[in-house]
């Protein structure tokens, strides 16, 4: 009766408030809930870190203290005014929320926990650089790629091609201009006035310093057609030089002639080079001929995305074969006989957590590790997530089975294994099944990231074109990514609803 009577002491409500306008949350704890204290000063301490180290960032220019506090004012006066107003309005709501603990003693609102959430709502919005403007503004700059990675096709067939074109030396630097070549009627000519001059440079602020203004011209090309202009160096090195930012194509003329004007490009030379460097000026006119085929991008797209199915479908069958072993282990009522067999169900229960709690995108850098980039990497990865996975989803559906069969075959006397096999696994079927399929179906998912990481399939496929800015076939990937995303959901679905 003693500890009745202390456990249901109140405790003043005026002395809760001041608590907690000392230690936040502490007087919820002297006012029996404990949990929410805790929650309160964990979130309060937690938010005053948070916005401690964002000031520190932002105002690091200035200094330490006090210096950098006002940098971080200035520099982000909105988001630092409302987080020290959040986090003055949960220190003084926390005052109050303990008052009414300990004067109510019922559960309070729930009003100061959705303040929390706001508040790391706006410091996670800074934290994660959100800039809504920004993103508005660079919409048109991203709609051309975009554009491109929703319609690849033009990319996805091609011609064999002929090229027409016509090449002229150009000194770069100190040396001798190289002798102007002769060149017959009708052929294709051009020539650069003055064939000499200075690459653009950076100075050393690293602003770009143009280089010599050149003038071109060319004849003897077909009509009225595009032309590229490309560049290659003394090594040569190739690429097509710029103007404004754009590509130098021009239209020839109806006499099959052009003429433009150029600044000679940026190309960084070695200190160590030594000179006269021979650059050369190039106009091609590339012709289509011939009927439609396969590109190349197509072609290893169609090549890698097998290579992904059959890594997904591999990954799974590894983890069925080696995960329904362990699941038994796993399950609470198949180990439950002695201290021995729970310390294994315990053993393999945490390992099967440890794994599983590692994305398969990290046990794909891993396995690149262990045995090289490919797609052996990525089955090596997929198939140990799969095995803890299914090991749990396994074991726990043979915790959920029903205890009369085994009850049964227990009393004629069969022994554990007996049991699995007559009581257990006819349960098991079913849910194994639906189960595997629908880790199969992950798996190729999976599959089409991990390759990212250098673990084979499609996604190696997807990272290379994106870093060489070739959006209509990188997507190309993408389409058959999502086509055979859908398609093989379509077939699991299927099959599950055959064998179910």
């Amino acid at each position: 009766m003693s500890q009745d009577k202390e456990i249901n002491v109140k405790v003043p409500s005026v002395l809760a408030a001041a608590a907690s306008l000392v230690v936040p949350g502490l007087g919820q704890a002297l006012a029996r809930q404990i949990r929410r204290g805790f929650l309160i000063l964990l979130s309060f301490i937690t938010m005053t870190a948070i916005l401690h180290s964002l000031a520190a960032d932002l105002g690091r220019r200035a200094g330490v203290g006090w210096p950098a506090l006002v940098r971080a004012f200035e520099r982000r006066p909105a988001f630092m005014v409302m987080a020290s107003l959040i986090l003055l309005a949960l220190w003084l709501l926390g005052i109050y929320d303990a008052y009414r603990c300990a004067k109510d003693k019922k559960k309070p609102s729930t009003g100061i926990f959705a303040l929390i959430l706001i508040g790391f709502f706006i410091q996670g919005w800074q934290i994660s650089e959100i800039d809504l403007v920004k993103m508005v503004k660079q919409a048109p700059e991203a709609l051309p790629p975009l554009s491109r990675i929703m319609w690849p096709w033009d990319a996805a067939f091609e011609r064999d091609t002929e090229v027409l074109d016509a090449k002229a030396m150009i000194l770069a630097g100190e040396g001798e201009a190289p002798v102007r070549e002769t060149v017959a009627e009708g052929q294709p000519y051009i020539m650069s006035e003055p064939n000499f001059g200075e690459l653009s440079q950076r100075d050393k602020n690293n602003q770009m310093v143009p280089g010599t203004r050149i003038k071109v011209s060319g004849s003897g090309f077909e009509p009225n057609r595009e032309t590229e202009i490309w560049w290659e160096d003394p090594i040569g090195n190739e690429f097509r030089p710029r103007e404004n930012g754009q590509y130098l194509i021009l239209t020839t003329d109806s006499q099959g002639s052009f003429e433009f004007e150029m600044t000679m490009p940026y190309q960084l030379t070695p200190p160590s080079a030594k000179g006269p460097f021979y650059h050369t000026l190039e106009a091609r006119q590339i012709t289509p001929v011939g009927p439609l085929k396969a590109s190349e991008a197509l072609l290893q797209t169609i090549d890698r995305m097998v290579e992904t199915i059959f890594m997904g479908m591999m990954a799974t069958v590894f983890g069925i074969i080696f995960s329904i072993p362990i699941s038994f282990l796993a399950a609470r009522n198949i180990m439950a006989g002695s201290k021995v067999t729970m310390f294994f169900y315990y053993l393999t229960r945490t390992i099967l957590n440890i794994v599983r709690s590692i994305e398969p995108l990290i046990w794909a850098l891993i396995a690149v590790v262990w045995v090289g980039l490919g797609p052996f990497a990525g089955i090596v990865a997929l198939t140990l997530h799969t095995i803890a996975a299914l090991g749990k989803l396994y074991s726990e559906a043979i915790e959920g089975i029903d205890q009369g069969p085994i009850e049964a075959i227990q009393a004629t006397g069969a022994s554990r294994l007996q049991t699995i096999m007559f009581a257990v696994i006819p349960q098991m079927i079913s849910p194994f099944i639906s189960f595997s399929i629908y880790r199969w179906d992950i798996n190729v998912r999976m599959s089409t990231v991990i390759g990212m990481v250098g673990g084979g399939g499609i996604g190696f496929l997807l990272v290379q074109y994106i870093r060489l800015l070739d959006y209509r076939s990188a997507g190309i990937a993408v389409w058959f990514i999502a086509v055979t995303v859908a398609i093989l959901d379509y077939v699991s679905a299927e099959i599950r609803n055959k064998l179910m």
